[in-house]
């Protein structure tokens, strides 16, 4: 019985203390008051300490001197047995920063840790305080949470708090991002340099999710400028374990993935120089695709080498390192999957299998094909007799070349008409094989790319090199290493800027590896 009056009095003081404030003008005056709600937060009363866990962030900001107790008092409540006592103080924890944003920060990233909590209710109220935060400032709210995801400078993140906030993020946050990025071009920006730092520890889900959302914010929507399209490759690019899987001969799985899902759709709107450096990249990897992602590439293959092939020759024109680079993809990967070429070239591949699609007419596409092949091997002969001819008077003016720079100068269109001439002879060896409606695929390496015999290796060099990428042959001491992803970048010899009016860069992305540790984080006390 006398506990439960001195628990009545107990809350009746609060009370009385909570009305004082609320009435006074200058509730400074009233100090011992507050303090008196600070210290009921270690009440041996249930009610006592849910009372002060309201009372003690309404009157927070009269009392800068007090902040520290007062945090540190509502901290404990937040992790008090009761359940009722944990999600009222959870509650409260948004209005120490309603007139002091001062604090927004150091309250999120406490908020942040308690994303952890088991109970259904508790992590409720976890999230609406969030959301409270970031509507009231979006930008600090959005840096505290993603501390929490990203692995900087070698630090290591509680696995479960880091899976927890990216649930937030995900569930919570990109539905809203209309609502809550706002100005949009400012607010769109901050959200994409954040993701870009998480990126570089991810796993395979964690970076489709990001991709996904990044996809639709508006900067890199339908109306992005080609830098935006760019930089949305370039962070594709980071994430392909390109060379480490390149050198072992494996089938790179992860590349054509990120090819199919992210690069292919946005083809179009890339700078021409990362075209042509793409599709080189594709075609000297294609060799070694396993079946499988053959036959999940090969339809986004053929559908830009039907762009890339002009159907008639009148009034169109032809891109002949594209034609190059896409035919000869188109042989490797058909050679591993043939009779996905039924339905997308309307050849008769008998394999024996369901997706030999055997009794379905595909007439038109063969036709289409037919005719667009045609149509290749016209411009390309056409082109090879104009480039003969060029070569011709490339001799008679070197001959007649006066000086040093002249002979340079004329030397180098030379070896651009050269690989002009070679890119045609790659087309018409590549072409004539698939006139017959049960082609036969070139699986083999009797096709030598163009652009890799710019400059003709030692015999030596030669035997080494069969089969490996440019920059594989070099050894690791002349390939600078991206801190944390495995091999840099290599420069490739540059192709006939004359014949196709593109450079080539040639730039390979390296690997990286996930692992991760344990950091425990603490809960943040106070504003110190």
């Amino acid at each position: 019985m006398t506990e439960g009056s001195d628990d009545a009095k107990d809350i009746e003081k609060l009370y009385e203390y909570g009305e004082r404030l609320n009435e006074v003008k200058d509730k400074s005056q009233h100090a011992e008051d507050y303090e008196n709600i600070i210290k009921a937060a270690k009440s041996s009363s249930v009610k006592a300490r849910q009372l002060a866990a309201q009372l003690i962030p309404r009157f927070f900001k009269y009392f800068p001197g007090l902040s520290v107790n007062a945090v540190d008092a509502h901290l404990d409540l937040c992790e008090a047995e009761e359940l009722g006592i944990r999600v009222q103080a959870i509650r409260g924890l948004p209005l120490f920063c309603k007139d002091t944003p001062e604090h927004l920060s150091k309250i999120v990233d406490i908020l942040a840790q308690l994303l952890t909590a088991e109970e259904n209710v508790e992590r409720d109220a976890v999230h609406k305080a969030l959301l409270s935060l970031l509507r009231q400032d979006v930008k600090a709210s959005l840096t505290a949470l993603f501390k929490h995801i990203e692995s900087v400078d070698e630090q290591i993140t509680d696995e479960n708090l880091r899976e927890r906030t990216l649930l937030f993020i995900r569930d919570k946050v990109f539905p809203l991002k209309s609502e809550l990025l706002k100005p949009s071009e400012q607010m769109e920006r901050h959200i994409t340099d954040l993701i870009k730092k998480s990126l570089q520890d991810v796993t395979g889900a964690e970076f489709k999710m990001f991709m996904d959302f990044l996809k639709s914010l508006g900067m890199f929507g339908e109306k992005a400028p080609p830098e935006r399209i760019q930089e949305l490759i370039e962070i594709i690019e980071s994430q392909a374990d390109l060379d480490a899987q390149f050198n072992r001969g494996a089938s790179n799985s992860k590349f054509f993935n990120y090819l199919n899902k992210h690069i292919f759709p946005v083809f179009d709107k890339l700078p021409e120089e990362r075209k042509v450096d793409l599709l080189k990249n594709l075609a000297e990897s294609s060799p070694y695709t396993s079946p499988q992602d053959s036959r999940q590439v090969l339809p986004a293959v053929v559908l830009l080498l039907k762009k890339t092939m002009p159907r008639r020759k009148a009034g169109e024109e032809m891109n002949f390192t594209y034609v190059e680079c896409l035919l000869y993809t188109f042989h490797h990967l058909a050679h591993k999957a043939p009779n996905a070429t039924n339905s997308l070239c309307g050849y008769k591949i008998v394999t024996g299998q369901p997706s030999d699609r055997l009794g379905e007419d595909f007439s038109d596409q063969y036709k289409d094909f037919s005719e667009r092949l045609n149509c290749v091997e016209d411009l390309a002969r056409a082109t090879m007799k104009k480039l003969t001819q060029g070569m011709v008077e490339h001799n008679k003016a070197l001959a007649a070349a006066a000086s040093d720079e002249a002979k340079a100068s004329i030397k180098i269109q030379k070896q651009n008409t050269t690989t002009g001439l070679r890119t045609c002879n790659n087309i018409l060896d590549m072409t004539q094989p698939l006139h017959s409606k049960t082609p036969s695929f070139i699986g083999d390496k009797r096709i030598d790319l163009s652009w890799k015999e710019a400059v003709k290796p030692s015999a030596t060099s030669t035997a080494a090199a069969v089969g490996k990428r440019p920059g594989a042959q070099n050894g690791a001491g002349n390939n600078p290493s991206k801190k944390g992803r495995g091999g840099g970048c290599t420069q490739t010899q540059p192709s006939n800027r004359a014949f196709d009016g593109l450079p080539y860069g040639g730039r390979n992305v390296g690997g990286r590896g996930r692992g991760r540790g344990r950091r425990g984080r603490g809960r943040g006390r106070g504003f110190r």
